[in-house]
This record gives C-alpha cells, structure tokens and sequence, in this order.
C-alpha cells in the first residue's frame, strides 16, 4: 500500500508556493507557468496556506473583486491541512474527500515535504488495487 512519503519520492518535491502579501495575479500567473491548480503559502519559512484556482473562481471572480489588487492572504485556505507522510494514500483520499479540497501539504515534524494532488492519491490507489487483484488471480488460480 503506498504511503504519502512513497507517493512524494515518485513525482518529486517541488514545492511551488507564494507569500500571503503576493497578489492573487501573481498566483494564478504562476499557477498557469508551473501548470498546477494551487501554490503553498508560506510565510517566511511557516507555513500560511493554500491558494487555488477554485478560491480565485469563487472568492474574486464570482464576488467582482480585482486579482491585481487583491492579496492572497485575503482569499487562501488558512490554516492549511496537512498530512503526515506516513498516512497512507487511502487515508488521504478520505481527507480530501471530507474536507472537500483537491491538493494536500505533506508535513513532517513542522517541515514542508511537498504536496500530493487528489490526481496523485487516486493513481496509487488504482496501483495498489491493481496489485490486490493480480495477488487474488494467482491465489485463486493456484
């Protein structure tokens, strides 16, 4: 079964993030350059929250606000929830699930590590049923 930290050490730790006084012009243009669809807040080293294109849609789209004038602060996911790298990819699915979120800072001993989309979580979860089955087939087929 693959844990959050197996799940890390395959796609790689890149941590793209922005600060909470950035604009959110500057998330979403750094969103679009790194195609992903949310950044870390970090403030300073300590971590702020997250901001996504689902925020933006929601909390400045929807409401007429200005993405050039508005600050990330104003409008991210604070405090973040996190997930230990221990947990396995099952147990961060129901998170994601239960909060109703799709990316997931992966934090150790007050450490960022990285973070795991709902895209990554459901790719090792299909891996591991797919194993599960094979196993069954042998066992049944002798």
């Amino acid at each position: 079964m693959h844990t959050i930290r197996h799940i890390l050490a395959n796609k790689g730790g890149d941590i793209w993030s922005v600060k909470p006084e950035d604009t959110v012009f500057d998330a979403i243009r750094m969103m679009a350059l790194k195609g992903v669809g949310a950044l870390v807040v970090l403030d300073g080293d300590a971590l702020h929250g997250m901001v996504s294109e689902r925020d933006y849609a929601r909390k400045v789209i929807l409401d007429g606000r200005s993405s050039r004038e508005t600050r990330v602060r104003e409008i991210c996911s604070s405090p973040a929830v996190t997930i230990s790298p221990k947990a396995t990819a099952d147990e961060g699915l129901a998170l994601m699930t239960r909060k109703r979120f799709r990316h997931l800072p992966v934090v150790e001993k007050g450490e960022l590590l990285g973070v795991v989309s709902i895209g990554d979580l459901v790719t090792a979860v299909i891996g591991d049923q797919q194993v599960l089955i094979e196993q069954l087939e042998r066992y049944v087929s002798g």
